[in-house]
């Protein structure tokens, strides 16, 4: 069975087109200097359309998480038990993501960096592992 891919809309097609660069971007506010995450069209700071997209580091830290041990279908059966974290990126904004390798070291607080895996149909999301 198929996994779920994200719906790609012409708002977010930077996003998505950087990462199969391998590059993570996050819009940024020209008006207040806040970088925010998920891409949207307003600043949630200052409410400005005055954006731009910038290159983030992939560094961040896990500030909350879930292991999943009960498959959220049978697209992901086989891949239990999973992490499912909150991480904040050094830029500032936390995005929910995936963490790689073995669960039952990840905890809050560890660094964490940003990778890039397949999701098949030309699509890459971004994930995370610990550093």
């Amino acid at each position: 069975m198929q996994k779920p891919l994200p719906i790609v809309d012409p708002g977010t097609q930077p996003y998505w087109d950087a990462l199969k660069e391998r590059k993570l971007l996050l819009k940024s506010c020209k008006d207040c200097h806040k970088p925010h995450f998920y891409p949207r069209e307003l600043c949630p700071h200052c409410y400005s359309d005055n954006l731009e997209w910038v290159e983030a580091s992939g560094d961040g830290e896990i500030y909350s998480f879930t292991t999943v041990h009960r498959a959220a279908g049978p697209a992901f059966a086989d891949e239990v038990p999973y992490v499912v974290a909150l991480v904040a990126l050094s830029e500032g904004p936390r995005m929910m993501t995936r963490i790689t390798g073995d669960p039952d070291v990840v905890k809050i607080g560890l660094r964490v960096h940003v990778s890039f895996e397949n999701a098949g149909e030309g699509m890459v999301l971004p994930f995370f592992s610990i550093c």
